[in-house]
């Protein structure tokens, strides 16, 4: 008599991890909604387009990771970010981007975000991003990391940068000095040292060099 086959009992995984996907752009967030979703261990439980929707629906829903767009409306990705750490610490915010400069990297760290990935990322990074950060790690694009170690950090001040991205759209000093509250000599001083600081010669190129970075 052949004995009897032992039967297995079913091994049950764990809840899946929630995801917040937030981007501004419409075919970009489907797309990645039906990537996401494609991983049995993942579930995109709420979609957001601007950074503003992204906090109130991080504060609903309350997932185990936040995927953000770096430059959103309203809020971009770092400040959700920001604002997540204090709201929700159990949540573990990812910037995925097309702007993958180094400064950006450095500031997302600053913030607490866990994972900073280009959006040309792969499908199977994208997910084992999203699971190694929701375990408690942290995960870098390796190329970025190299990036952001061989720039260095920004000979700028947080006046200096806050100054320089307010010029980037050619508005005039008076204009910038009024939104800032400064004097319009002290404005002048801050782009002047920007500019020193940078090695360019003018206030143009001064922008131009320290967006390249990701400084402002």
């Amino acid at each position: 008599m052949s004995p009897e086959p032992v039967k297995s009992e079913p091994v049950e995984s764990g809840p899946a991890i929630s995801v917040l996907l937030a981007d501004d752009e419409t075919l970009i967030r489907d797309a990645l909604a039906t990537l996401i979703g494609l991983e049995a261990e993942l579930e995109v439980i709420a979609v957001a387009a601007s950074g503003t929707e992204a906090v109130a629906a991080a504060r609903r829903y309350r997932p185990r990771v936040a995927l953000l767009d770096l430059q959103m409306p309203g809020l971009d990705g770092i400040a959700v970010a920001e604002r997540l750490r204090t709201d929700l610490p159990d949540c573990a915010c990812v910037i995925l981007t097309s702007h993958g400069r180094p400064g950006y990297l450095k500031q997302a760290l600053a913030a607490g975000v866990r994972g900073f990935l280009p959006k040309s990322v792969s499908a199977r990074d994208l997910s084992t991003a999203i699971r190694t950060v929701a375990a408690g790690g942290r995960y870098v694009d390796p190329q970025l990391a190299a990036e952001a170690i061989g720039a260095g950090d920004s000979p700028l001040s947080a006046r200096e940068a806050d100054v320089l991205a307010l010029a980037a759209d050619g508005s005039p000093i008076e204009e910038i000095a009024q939104r800032v509250s400064l004097s319009v000599g002290t404005v002048r001083n801050y782009l002047s040292a920007a500019v020193s600081k940078l090695g360019v010669a003018n206030r143009h190129e001064a922008v131009h060099r320290a967006r390249e970075r990701g400084w402002i």
